[in-house]
This record gives structure tokens, sequence and C-alpha cells, in this order.
């Protein structure tokens, strides 16, 4: 998948970050090894899974050893089994060991956040429903996780606090009125996408005269987010957040006919993805 640029930077800085985190000033362990030793390091997943995080690997091995090479058998987004190798890494056989650990936890964690998110997206392909992720991610790894998502079929929120409106009852009440706060905000930021959170029927009203671009629907009943898709006659999104709490409650949801749905479960809630490295000497 093609990585925006301001990807692109985050991985060579969070490679940078969890290589010095784990070796620090030297491995001593992989000093043990002699540097003329070769070997072929394998990845291989224990279970199945939707995978992600080449660009993470490889710039793994590229900051440990650029003369190291690297041999992928998956594509990021690619469904695999259990027992499927997934990449090869050849060359010093003590630089591919200090490398294994980062280069591993950064494939298994997004993977995770892919898989999951390919389960959820896989539940609701019969409606058009688009399901979102939130801001609940692994502080310093936003952007990893939220491509991840889209290996997975689902969708990207707001990156952060910069570059969306999401008006919540907290700010609804500093600026006095729903119709306030959407005024201030148009008139501060007017191209910045601008969105509403009501936790009734009488605030999604207001909701709708003042004309955000969405309106989330927090918590709502099932009845009433079917209330509010048919009542809501109007280029306005709907989107419906918080109550998910099992898979036919989500596909109850997508099936209403709601515009989005999002949950905090894609990125938050993910096992990691049990990943192995089998090393063969040259």
């Amino acid at each position: 998948m093609q990585l925006s640029e301001e990807l692109a930077s985050d991985i060579a800085r969070m490679v940078e970050f969890a290589l010095t985190e784990d070796i620090g000033e030297d491995d001593i362990t992989a000093r043990l090894i002699t540097p003329d030793l070769n070997a072929q390091g394998s990845a291989i997943t224990r279970q199945a899974a939707v995978i992600c995080g080449r660009p993470w690997v490889d710039e793994v091995y590229r900051q440990i050893d650029a003369r190291l090479t690297l041999d992928w058998l998956v594509e990021d987004g690619a469904e695999v089994s259990s027992g499927q190798v997934l990449f090869s890494v050849t060359g010093q056989a003590g630089t591919i060991l200090s490398g294994e650990r980062t280069a591993l936890n950064f494939l298994q964690t997004l993977s995770a956040t892919a898989t999951a998110s390919r389960h959820y997206s896989d539940l609701v392909k019969h409606t058009n429903v688009k399901l979102l992720d939130t801001r609940k991610t692994l502080p310093g790894l936003r952007r990893a996780q939220k491509y991840a998502v889209t290996c997975g079929g689902c969708f990207n929120h707001r990156m952060g606090l910069y570059d969306a409106f999401l008006i919540k009852e907290n700010h609804i009440s500093a600026c006095g009125s729903i119709s306030a706060a959407v005024q201030l905000a148009r008139k501060s930021h007017p191209k910045a996408l601008l969105e509403v959170e009501v936790e009734n029927l009488q605030e999604l009203s207001q909701a709708v005269d003042a004309e955000p671009d969405v309106i989330m629907l927090d918590n709502f009943p099932l009845q009433d987010v079917r209330f509010a898709v048919d009542a809501v006659n109007h280029p306005i999104k709907l989107e419906a957040s918080g109550g998910v709490e099992g898979d036919e409650e989500l596909i109850a949801l997508a099936e209403t006919g709601i515009d989005y749905i999002s949950m905090g479960a894609l990125t938050k809630n993910c096992q990691a993805v049990d990943l192995s490295m089998r090393l063969n000497l040259l």
C-alpha cells in the first residue's frame, strides 16, 4: 500500500527510537558471534492473521545493517495461515539477531490491528457502512496503527486534534450551544471537517439545524439510530459510536443504514500475532 510522506518519516523515527530502546549502546550478546558468520532468518506466523508492517521491518534492518537482504513472501493486507513463512533476511548472523525482536514487535502489533480490522470489516461487508478507527491508539504509533486499520479494510477517522473538529458535550457547554460551537468552528477553520456529537434525539435536531458535516450518535439505542437514519434527509453524514459489545450488535447497527461506525476496538483491544524467527547458518 502507498505510504504518505508523513508516515514514511514517522517510520524512520519510530524505528530509530525502538532500536535505541532495545540495543542501547551495543548488543552485547550479538558480539559473541563472529562477524564473518552468515545466516538466513525466516519469520513465521504461528496463527492465521492479516499481515501488516513490512515498511517497519524493512526500516529496522536498513538501520541495523543495510547490507542485509530481505525477501518478502507476502504483502501488507495479505491473509496468512499458521506456519506460513512471511519473509527471510540474509546476511551477518549477529545483525539479523540484533534486529529480530524490534522487527517482530512492529510486525506482530500492526498485524494484530489489521487482523481485528479485517474481522470487523468482513462482518459488515454486505452493507454500505464504513468502519472508522478512533484516537485510542498506542502512544507513538498513531499513524502506524491507522495504516494497519486500512490494511484490514476499515477506514481512518481524524488523525488527531488538529485536522478535524469533533465537538462534544463539554465543548458545547463552554460555547453556549451546538449552533454557537459550529459557527465558531466554521469561522476559525472553514475547510476542516466538522463533526458534532449528540446524546439524544433532541440534540440531534439541534445539530441538524446547525449543519455540521457529520453528526455522531453517542451510545444511541438501536431504535433511535434507525429513527435518525430515516429522519435526517440531509447531506449530513451520521456516525454511530459506543455501545457495540459484540459482532451481532455491530451487524445490527450496520444494517440500519448508518454511514459510519467508529470503533476503538480496531486499535485498543488487539492481541499481538504470534510470530517467531528461525535462524539457519550458511
